[in-house]
Parts: C-alpha cells; structure tokens; sequence
C-alpha cells in the first residue's frame, strides 16, 4: 500500500497531522530523517536537502532568540517569496515566536498599521524588491514596540529606518552560542503560530489567530486531498505572505517531502523556464496564472512535460480552462478548492475523481472535520438554494487579534463562522459561491476589500464619498471601479475634460498610497451614489451600471 503523509495511507483525506507532529519546529526535526536526501529548498544557489534544512532551521531560530525574540512574540515578515524568508519564518517558530506575514504590495501605512496591531518586536524584510527601500517605506511611522530590522537581503542603498537594522550575517552571528532546544521542546500543540491579518467590511486589517495544530491538520489534508508526494517539486508562485503560499506552500512541502522552490512574482518566462530547469510537478496559482501560460506565445519553445498537479480557486474557473490545463499545459490533475484566512485557509476542495464539470462549476465539499453549511438571514438552512456560507470545525480561527467585537460577528455562539460569501450546496455538498456579502473581489488572486479602499480614497481633497465594486476584466478576473462624488468645488457637473483630468489625478494618487492590487481601475464621477432606504449604497445597481456601459469612466494607462 502506497502511503501519504506521516505514512498514512495515501488516500486518507484527514492523516491528522497535527496528531503526527504537534508542532511545526517538530515537524521540522522529522522531515530531516523521513527525507534526509531529498532537496527541500531550491533558490538561486540555495540549494538543501531535508537534512540540510533542520540545521539551517535552527540556526535562524538561534539568531532570533539572540535578538530578543520571547516565546509568544511576533515577528513581522514583509518580504517576497525566497529562501530567507521560508528559513527565518520556521526558525521564528522553532523559538516559540508567532509569523505576522505582510502583503510585499503595502505601502509604508498599510504595512505599520498591522505591525503596530500585532505588537511586532522585530520585523524581517529586504531592500531592492521590486526596486523598494521597504525599511525607508516605514521611517515616518510610529512604531513603539518595534525593536530591530532584520534585512534578509539588500540589494540597494537604504534610507531612514523606523528602527535599528542588522543584515543577515550579522543576526546569524549573533546566535552563535544559543541553544534553542528547549525553546522548540516547550512549543504546544495549540500554542499561537501565526497571525494572517484580512481586511473586512470595516475596512481595518484583522488578525486571524492560527495555531500550530490547525495549521497543521488543515494542510496534512490539503496535501492528502491534492495528492502532494514525496519527491514532488513545488513551483511556489503564491506568495508567502498568504496562507496559499506559506501553509499550502512551504508546511505542506514539509509534510509530504516534497521539494520548495520559491518565485518572487509571476513572470510567464521566467516560471517556464523554472519549470524546465527545475522539472517542476506542482503549480498551485489563481486561474490568471494558466491562462497567461495558456496564451504566451513562447510557450512551445519551453518543456513543460513534468507538470502533473495544479491546484486554482479564488475566482471564477471556466470548465474551458480546466480542459486546457489538461489537454495544453499537461496537467494530469486539476482541482479548485475555497477558503478564507479566518479558516486557516481551507473550506472546501474538489476531489481527485471529480470531473471537470465539478471542479469548474464548484469549489467541492467540506474537508473532513469540518461543517459547511449555506443559511437565510434567520439562520435556517437552505438547501439548494443561495445562502450565506458558514463554516464550523477545527479549521475556525479562535478570533481576531485584540478584537473581541470583531470576533463576535464573524463566530456565533454556536461556533459557526459566517463568511460573508453567498453560496449555494448541491445535494452532494459541493461548494458554489454566487455572491458575496461584504462586496470582497479577487483582482489576479489578491483578496480586495472595498471598504478598506474607499476609506483610502476619502482621503484624497477632492472625494467626497467612494463606492468601489468589482468589475469583469479578461486579465486579472476582476477589478475596481470606484464610484465616486467628488467635493465641494471639485464637481463631476463642468467640462468633460475638467472630469476626466480629476479622475485620472484621483487614479494616479491612489497608486502612491495603496497596494498595487487594490487600486481602481476605473473611476465614474457622480453627482450621488444610490443607496437604499436605510443609506446603504446599492452596490449591486452600481455593478449593472457599469455593465450597461452607459457611465463615463475615466481609466489612465497601467504605465503611469
């Protein structure tokens, strides 16, 4: 018999990984024998085996406790997918540390904002992603409890710092003489092992409170479910600081034995060309990633044959695309699954036997352990019929960071989590999300939440009030438009020109203050948004405004 995770049974969809562990610094220690020869990281000239990987774990664990790092304290990580950033993040939890992930598209605010919440004492980031000074990006901000910068790389000359730095070699010097053993002994099951913070309809980032056996026991049966192996190689284009990244990424390798290669950003050319020199078997993405390889022309000159997994949600999934994976880009399996950070990620997954009408029109059933069901306003289940999504199980965060108010609307007191997505379950329990309650859309993969931007744009002088909702768009799935009046002095009632030059100006300054995903696309000056008899702006009238196509919309050039 053929055996999966832990050597359970391949086909065991819930192996209880956390029951074979405990604890991430633990599963660390036995993926070293399990799989001592085989490569478990490959980045650049990185390259080490699971036996390597421990040693190196431990040493980054060494550095942290040197520079202060108590059990329990959060570490900021604002940096791109790389082999640093997997090998501080295991060593933060070998010393009994929590990982605070930030979104490496934040601008300085953004990414303060969640390290002042989370009370981060160190923050671990770079220099040159992408051209950025990420350190210089925070200079301005108050952050009281932020102690230390620690630069995992440095490509280009820094500017002001919010807090002391110190590169690499100096912070792994540091813990030369550390002994972490009995840190990585006294990390518990349920001890805190992340806090992944999501925006909501308040428009203010919670923390979603993860442990290690959540984490754990969700991603042992990710990687069951998915069919991930020893020996597989994991192209890992979703970034890290996302549980599709980090959990489905890096744990899940750990746990199966399968080979982490890290990608910064997608790049069809260089992710072909990794794929062929790395003979890449695993490549998890949002559709946006497939069909971009579908349609480079250049893809024939690339040998793509090795690709055999693909893992995709998080939008819409035409059945088309499904066929086209499988018949075009060669993969022999294709699944889509759903979830949310504040259920660790996990909610519901297709199943290797599902067809492609199934994996293409659902988002499959409830992992097992896990409750799902869709109910009216009352709370009455309503089966066949759209629904709001509410989840209960193992996979339910235990709360947001230090926001007890938040945490009683998302959790009822039966222990249900109310996702806010609108769905529909058929009678084999498959996962079909219609609608969404908090407005949220997906722009290439990325989670955008309007209430977070509009309370952004109503900084601008000139907006009076923003609406934002997610439109059709053939590249990235969906994008925003913001709706908005503009103030006093600054009307939508003169010229054309005068018009269009405010929203371009209200565009362009909008790419300085917030991530790159989360900017409008488009912009429609009104002179009123419409809303309901309670002034609850009718989101739904705006989207079909905007695909009447009858509303002047003002774009500018992605260039600019």
């Amino acid at each position: 018999m053929s055996t999966g995770i832990g050597g359970a049974p391949a086909d065991q969809e819930d192996p209880r990984a956390d029951l074979i562990w405990g604890t991430v610094p633990s599963l660390v220690e036995d993926a070293a024998v399990r799989h001592a020869t085989t490569e478990a990281l490959v980045d650049g000239d990185v390259r080490l085996t699971f036996a390597q990987l421990a040693p190196e774990v431990d040493r980054y664990a060494r550095g942290f406790v040197a520079a202060g790092l108590q059990p329990g304290g959060r570490v900021g990580f604002w940096a791109p997918n790389c082999a640093e950033w997997m090998l501080a993040a295991l060593g933060v939890l070998r010393a009994g540390g929590v990982v605070v992930p930030l979104n490496t598209r934040f601008k300085g605010g953004e990414a303060a904002y969640i390290l002042r919440n989370a009370g981060a004492t160190l923050l671990a980031t770079v220099r040159g992603f992408l051209g950025f000074d990420y350190p210089a990006m925070l200079a301005s901000e108050e952050l009281a409890s932020l102690a230390k910068v620690l630069l995992l790389r440095d490509e280009v000359v820094g500017g002001g710092t919010p807090a002391p730095i110190v590169g690499l070699d100096e912070f792994l010097a540091g813990g030369r003489t550390v002994d972490t053993s009995a840190r990585a002994t006294a990390v518990r099951p349920d001890d805190l092992s992340d806090l992944i913070f999501t925006s909501g309809t308040t428009g203010h980032p919670k923390g979603a409170v993860s442990t290690h056996a959540q984490s754990l026991r969700t991603f042992g049966t990710w990687s069951s479910i998915v069919g991930l192996g020893a020996g597989d190689r994991y192209l890992i284009v979703n970034p890290f600081f996302h549980t599709f990244g980090y959990k489905a990424g890096i744990l899940a390798c750990l746990m199966a034995g399968a080979t982490v290669v890290p990608e910064p950003v997608f790049d069809a050319a260089a992710v072909m060309r990794r794929i062929e020199a790395e003979r890449i078997t695993v490549l998890p993405g949002p559709p946006t990633l497939y069909q971009t390889l579908l349609t480079d022309p250049e893809r024939e000159k690339h040998d793509l044959s090795s690709l055999r997994l693909g893992v995709t949600g998080a939008a819409v999934v035409p059945v088309e695309l499904v066929h086209a994976m499988s018949d075009e880009l060669g993969f022999a399996t294709v699944l889509t699954a759903y979830g949310l950070t504040e259920s660790c990620g996990t909610v519901s997954m297709c199943r290797r036997s599902d067809p492609p009408g199934i994996v293409a029109g659902t988002s499959g059933r409830a992992i097992p352990g896990l409750e799902v069901r869709a109910v009216a306003d009352g709370g009455a289940t309503v089966p066949g019929e759209p629904g709001e999504i509410v989840v209960r199980g193992y996979t339910v965060m235990s709360g947001y960071w230090g926001n007890e108010e938040a945490t009683a609307e998302a959790i009822d007191g039966d222990g249900w989590l109310h996702t806010g997505d609108i769905g529909v379950l058929d009678v084999d329990g498959n996962v079909t999300i219609t609608d969404r309650v908090k407005d949220m859309y997906v722009v290439g993969g990325f989670n955008a939440y309007p209430a977070e931007i509009e309370a952004i744009l109503r900084q601008h002088d000139a907006v009076a009030q923003a609406a934002v909702v997610g439109v059709p768009d053939e590249r990235m799935g969906e994008v925003g438009c913001a709706y908005i009046v503009p103030a006093a002095g600054n009307g939508s009632g003169g010229t054309e020109a005068a018009a269009d030059e405010l929203g371009r100006a209200i565009l362009s300054w909008s790419r300085g203050v917030m991530a790159n995903y989360k900017v409008p696309r488009s912009v429609v000056l009104v002179d009123a948004l419409p809303v309901n008899a309670s002034g609850k702006v009718l989101k739904r009238e705006l989207r079909d405004r905007h695909a009447s196509g009858t509303d002047r919309v003002v774009t500018i050039e992605r260039s600019e």
